[in-house]
């Protein structure tokens, strides 16, 4: 009997050891509660996910939206509350549990307070995470916008040469120049006013340093981006090529037309210019002696091969009346696709081939009286005795500018009429 048994109860056992049929249900049962966990903690990230991506995006905007303000007035004062709007705006999910973004100024990159920080935070109980750590979640987000504030860098006496000090005032010399002083020397010291001198400007800009009273700090740039934007401009082509020359009657004054003057002018009486264009082909153009009342009123002159300018006297009858040509006088002729550039310019130097300065020279007691742009690129002007300029818009732009002795240098441009040295583009970025 048992010899029958053991044989079925070994067959039972091993039949019952290799059946499966109840193996799903028990791993179901085993993995359900990680499986039930799993599900809950993604849906959990999935919404804070959500809440972090528009959290991020609502202080990205808030902080772009505080630096916008401020780039295009570093002295506003309501930055804070334009990022706080645009914070608003940008709040769905969020809005009802997310902080008060805290908006503060910050320093980026060695700069003073040149950038825009907001940070915010949320909190909030989820189903899962709630129940299984009963806390709520809790993110936090900040974003940092930097900001560079544009800037038109204008000067009506500029220098354009681009080493060493090029722009000196000094002695007693004062100069009236609200429009502004200029160098493109990119060197130390490109501008210096020292010696009893004074100088009353809005601003001085240079590509280097300068070295000024320190009254004169406030209206201070210095490492600015300037150039000449006369650079690439071609000379100024006469409209009459007729060669002329210069010479007193005995009697009465001198009446000049347009044309080509080799050797210069020497006015020893008193001369008119007709309005038009002056070719100066070397030599120099000295328009004030002792004697001398000089007028022209819708004139260029055109300096080539080295002519020099000089504007000097040794009495006080000898004075000068100066204005340019503008853009309808130059319609219709040779310089027609020029002629806004040349408008306003009384002084044209050309400089194709010169390889050294010449000196322009406004000295003695020359009374002028100014209007328009002096463009001499070749050119070292100096300015000294007790020579003075009458108050009119006129500008300087050359190679340098010294101002010395007792002159005083007036001039009234207006910022619409002064030439621009430079421009520095603003803008915008997120850094954080």
């Amino acid at each position: 009997m048992r010899a029958h048994r053991t044989p079925r109860l070994k067959r039972f056992f091993k039949s019952l050891s290799q059946c499966t049929g109840g193996n799903a249900m028990m791993f179901v049962a085993l993995g359900l509660p990680v499986l039930i966990g799993g599900a809950g903690y993604g849906l959990d990230m999935a919404q804070l996910y959500m809440w972090k991506r528009e959290l991020q995006h609502s202080v990205d905007q808030a902080a772009l939206a505080g630096a916008y303000a401020l780039a295009d007035n570093p002295s506003s004062t309501n930055y804070s509350t334009r990022a706080q709007q645009e914070f608003d705006a940008n709040q769905k999910v969020t809005a009802g549990f997310a902080s008060t973004p805290d908006i503060s100024l910050v320093s980026y990159n060695g700069g003073d307070n040149n950038a825009v920080l907001v940070s915010a935070n949320a909190s909030k109980l989820l189903p899962f995470s709630g129940f299984l750590i009963n806390k709520p979640l809790f993110i936090q987000v900040r974003a940092e916008a930097k900001y560079a504030v544009g800037a038109t860098y204008k000067a009506c006496l500029m220098t354009l040469k681009q080493n060493g000090t090029t722009f000196t005032v000094g002695g007693n010399a004062t100069v009236h120049a609200k429009c502004g002083l200029g160098a493109l020397s990119c060197s130390d010291d490109a501008i210096t006013v020292g010696g009893s001198a004074t100088v009353d400007t809005d601003s001085i800009v240079a590509c280097g340093t300068v070295q000024v009273p320190s009254n004169l700090n406030d209206v201070v740039t210095e490492h600015a981006n300037l150039s000449n934007p006369f650079t690439n401009v071609p000379v100024p082509q006469p409209t009459d090529s007729t060669a002329r020359t210069y010479s007193c009657p005995k009697k009465g004054s001198a009446i000049l037309s347009p044309g080509v003057y080799k050797g210069g002018i020497n006015a020893k009486c008193n001369t008119t210019f007709n309005p038009g264009i002056y070719v100066i082909d070397g030599g120099t153009l000295d328009l004030t002696d002792q004697k001398a009342a000089v007028t022209g009123l819708g004139v260029m002159f055109v300096l080539k091969n080295g002519a020099t300018i000089s504007l000097s006297g040794q009495g006080n009858s000898g004075t000068i009346n100066l204005s340019p040509m503008e853009s309808g006088d130059f319609a219709g002729t040779v310089n027609d696709a020029y002629k806004d550039t040349y408008a306003g310019m009384l002084f044209f130097e050309d400089s194709t081939g010169q390889t050294s300065p010449v000196t322009d020279k406004i000295v003695g007691n020359a009374n002028a009286s100014i209007r328009g742009t002096m463009y001499l690129p070749n050119s070292n002007v100096t300015i000294s005795g007790n020579s003075s300029t009458n108050p009119m818009c006129f500008q300087i732009w050359s190679s340098t500018i010294s101002i010395s002795g007792s002159a005083t240098l007036t001039t009234t441009c207006s910022a619409d009429d002064t030439l621009t040295a430079g421009t520095t583009a603003g803008g915008v970025s997120l850094v954080l």
